[in-house]
């Protein structure tokens, strides 16, 4: 009884260690949070306050126009579905480095409707993110890549001048003029990894094409056998091999001396994807939240609100058991917030709304607890055994309407990609998980840890429910 009741007071210490990281790390009256000494370096690396969506917080609106003039009409859409796909990446890779914060993009496809091509627009919304310059350099340095063949006779339009020096200039033909296009740009490009020469050691960029990138360049290949076939990035020539046999597989490198960080850095840049279309900035700007400030503060009122509601009613209709729900279910609420904070979770009004679900679903967890111990009392058996009792059997109730709520988590999550539905699907997750470990061991454990003498009458008010008392007609034994 005395290791039970330890444990259960440092859980109740480390709840409300996580309790002060949770509110130390929030800003108070718009100042930055103070760094307390007695967090670790660990903690204090992480005390950035909660990172809220776009339509708590405002942040940075992005609309790009992307030129699909040089694409048949029949693949526009889907080019455009890949190039929002890399964009995402893009923004989510630097989001987990720490380049922009922001783990909820919302990136959005505007068509230019029937007739409009070239028109199409991406529009990108980065919650949070007040650097707009910063915003517009991550995704602008996205590479474009392309292919291109060396003419045979370039020629240019541009006409020879006169020097300072009397002598004639010739005009140098272009790259417009020099090299042609194929066709065979980033938007086929499947993977992109460094590799190193085995006899020189440098290093260089391999690269893979989809099915239909292999098949055209094959056909490159095959047709211009002897020339010149250049690989652009961001219209500057990067590479310019030779073209010396046909090439199948859908196989081609990028060299050009690089150091093995450059390599590195160049096939990352690929890898979150070379724009399948190149895109042009047409607006920014820094756009305030649509719910406001005083609509979030009412929110967090109506939800602590809504808490002591419940949690009064769990006092009173379960007592003793009760007051053991309110404390974890509490502990449940700070850990859940402390994880979202350590994961830099996106609080947006979906990812709260999943999370206030959780909050139902660990309530109804303890509810089913309790209901089950009251039946096992009312059936003679002493406050251990019942409660021993009661956790086991109502944990098949809890584990198969739970585990049905994950599943339905991880489809909104895998199959529903939307931003907002994918924040309100993992914080549902997440919330759904702890909540699982914060019913079935700490209130359990915080049961057991209560001194109570059986058959007494403290005991049988303490465990009763409402207006009556866990007292049955069987005989209690000890």
């Amino acid at each position: 009884m005395l290791k039970k009741r330890i444990l259960a007071l440092l859980i109740v210490i480390i709840g409300l260690f996580l309790g002060l990281f949770v509110y130390k790390s929030e800003p108070v009256n718009g100042h930055s949070p103070a760094k307390p000494a007695i967090l670790t370096s660990f903690f204090n690396r992480h005390l950035d306050p909660f990172k809220l969506g776009l339509d708590l917080s405002g942040g940075t609106h992005l609309v790009y126009e992307a030129d699909v003039s040089a694409i048949p009409a029949e693949q526009v859409s889907d080019s455009m579905q890949v190039l929002r796909n890399v964009v995402d990446a893009r923004v989510n890779s630097k989001a987990v480095s720490g380049v922009l914060g922001v783990l909820e993009p919302l990136i959005q496809i505007k068509e230019g409707g029937v007739g409009a091509k070239g028109s199409e627009q991406l529009i990108v919304d980065l919650p949070g993110v007040t650097d707009v310059t910063q915003a517009e350099a991550t995704i602008g340095a996205t590479p474009t890549l392309d292919f291109r063949l060396k003419n045979d006779k370039p020629t240019t339009t541009a006409k020879a001048t006169v020097g300072p020096d009397g002598k004639l200039v010739l005009p140098e033909a272009s790259l417009a003029d020099q090299y042609t296009d194929t066709g065979l740009t980033g938007r086929y490009l499947k993977t992109a990894a460094v590799q190193f020469d085995q006899n020189t050691g440098s290093a260089y960029v391999a690269l893979t094409f989809n099915d239909d990138g292999a098949k055209l360049f094959e056909d490159i290949t095959k047709a211009n056998i002897g020339k010149t076939l250049a690989i652009f990035l961001d219209g500057e020539i990067i590479s310019a091999p030779t073209i010396q046999t046909a090439i199948t597989g859908g196989q081609a490198v990028i060299t050009g001396n690089f150091t093995p960080v450059q390599a590195k850095a160049l096939a990352s840049s690929l890898s979150y994807g070379a724009l399948p279309v190149p895109i042009h900035l047409v607006s920014s700007e820094l756009i305030g939240p649509s719910l406001g400030v005083a609509a979030m503060h009412d929110g967090v009122k109506a939800g602590i609100i809504g808490f002591l509601l419940i949690a009064l009613f769990l006092l009173f209709w379960y007592r003793l058991p009760g007051l053991v729900a309110v404390i974890a279910l509490s502990l449940y609420v700070v850990m859940t917030l402390a994880v979202f904070k350590l994961l830099h979770v996106t609080l947006s009004s979906a990812a709260i709304a999943g999370f206030i679900i959780s909050i139902g679903v660990a309530v109804d967890a303890n509810v089913l607890i309790f209901e089950r111990i009251k039946e096992e009392l009312r059936g003679g058996r002493t406050v251990a055994d019942a409660i021993t009792a009661g956790f086991d059997r109502a944990w098949l109730s809890i584990r198969d309407s739970n585990i049905s709520t994950i599943i339905t988590a991880l489809i909104l999550f895998s199959l529903f990609g939307g931003t907002f539905v994918r924040g309100f699907a993992i914080t549902l997750l997440l919330g759904v998980l702890i909540s699982m470990f914060s019913a079935i061991l700490i209130s359990r454990l915080f049961l057991r840890s209560v001194a109570t003498k059986e058959g007494s009458k403290v005991t049988n008010f303490l465990f009763g429910s409402g207006f009556s008392s866990a007292k049955s007609n069987a005989v209690i034994t000890k």
